[in-house]
């Protein structure tokens, strides 16, 4: 994260004798991006992070991705996956490449401890509220919030309330970020940009939860770009930090926070970018005063992004845009590279005179092609790919 914290007791100089109240040693821990040359945080420990008593193989039930072949525009009803389970091993995944992987998550109950040790983690909330705790503390999220988990973080999620938690999982190969245009060489939201340090949360104070012969799983790198679990038992509980400090830690932003960029023409996705990733992008379309320009046309144009695959998962309001296609709340839309895709026909003339959008739209740009995974193909609208053909009256 951009800007430096400090939670719970820490020594006054990093690397020096930090006693318990015993006389016995605090363990430290640097938890570091790119080794020793990026953002890192200084974790206490009450007990060794790296005591664990065992490491067995774990294998999750999964399907290979297959391509987008013949290659179409496709629509999926995430709501039909109303399988609820946990935020973690109850994740259908619908799209991924090397890069990212997109899933949605129906929890109802806690999740097992779990550190993605691949890369990090955006979790969107669409409803229902959790407590998620972590190594750093906890934290609540609720509708609208995105969730930044760091790689190799270990937390769970605690589902809150009579309804289930519904989440957008985007999970990356790398770091998700702020855009960097919006922060200064030093890392500072700069005023152009349409959130900044006040809009942010993150844990405010240690979680300290005691327990022997504690269970972690752990998503970790196999050979190539293969994905393999492991079953870690700790000899303690990892959540005994009793203070950190540095620029890496879990963090939230609410999509109710941003800030839209308008103009007097229709503006561009990059306008709306929230996050980046390797070789993808997060935009986020939020209610807003539309175009006035006199002769503007409120609504996107036809465009071909000929280096990327657009995902668009609509989560409130209504999509002027695509109204009468079938899109729904909860729905994710896939437009792929090799094709121009473009508004509902009668949605330009519809939208001139316009003045304010109510629309909630989460959208992920990927610059390599997403294949489609089993529980995508499951809910899918087979006749999305033709709406585009259909009488502007009907």
């Amino acid at each position: 994260m951009p800007f430096y914290r400090s939670v719970g007791q820490i020594p006054d100089k990093r690397h020096t004798q930090f006693r318990q109240d015993d006389g016995s040693l605090y363990s430290e821990e640097l938890m570091g991006q790119e080794g020793f040359s990026s953002d890192s945080s200084l974790l206490y420990h009450r007990y060794r992070p790296t005591a664990i008593s065992s490491s067995t193989e774990h294998r999750p039930e999964k399907a290979e991705p297959s391509p987008n072949h013949p290659l179409k525009p496709r629509h999926f009803r995430t709501h039909k996956l109303d399988a609820a389970g946990d935020a973690v091993f109850g994740r259908e995944h619908l799209l991924s490449n090397a890069d990212v992987r997109i899933s949605y998550s129906v929890a109802d109950k806690p999740s097992p401890l779990y550190r993605n040790a691949i890369g990090d983690e955006c979790i969107y909330v669409e409803s229902g509220a959790a407590r998620v705790e972590t190594s750093f503390g906890a934290i609540d999220i609720g509708q609208g919030d995105y969730l930044i988990m760091p790689m190799s973080t270990i937390y769970r999620v605690l589902p809150e309330g009579d309804e289930p938690l519904r989440t957008l999982v985007i999970e990356s190969t790398g770091h998700i970020t702020p855009p960097k245009r919006y922060l200064s060489v030093r890392g500072q939201f700069l005023e152009h940009s349409p959130y900044c340090e006040r809009d942010l949360r993150s844990p405010a104070e240690p979680l300290l939860v005691d327990g022997e012969d504690v269970d972690v799983y752990v998503q970790h790198r196999g050979r190539g770009s293969a994905t393999l679990w492991t079953k870690f038992t700790y000899a303690h509980h990892p959540f005994d930090v009793v203070g950190w400090d540095g620029c890496l830690y879990p963090w939230v932003f609410s999509i109710h926070d941003y800030e839209p960029i308008t103009g007097r023409i229709h503006q561009p996705p990059p306008a709306h970018q929230v996050f980046q990733g390797p070789n993808f992008v997060v935009c986020n379309f939020v209610p807003r005063k539309v175009d006035y320009h006199p002769d503007a046309i409120p609504v996107p144009y036809n465009h071909h992004n000929v280096d990327s695959d657009e995902v668009m998962f609509y989560c409130g309001g209504n999509y002027e845009a695509r109204r009468g296609s079938g899109i729904e709340q909860g729905s994710i839309s896939l437009h792929p590279s090799g094709f121009t895709h473009g508004p509902q026909p009668g949605a330009p003339e519809r939208s001139i005179g316009a003045e304010f959008f109510d629309e909630l739209a989460v959208m992920v740009d990927t610059f390599r092609p997403l294949e489609l995974c089993e529980p995508a193909l499951d809910v899918e609208d087979t006749n999305y790919a033709w709406t585009w053909n259909r009488d502007p009256g009907l």
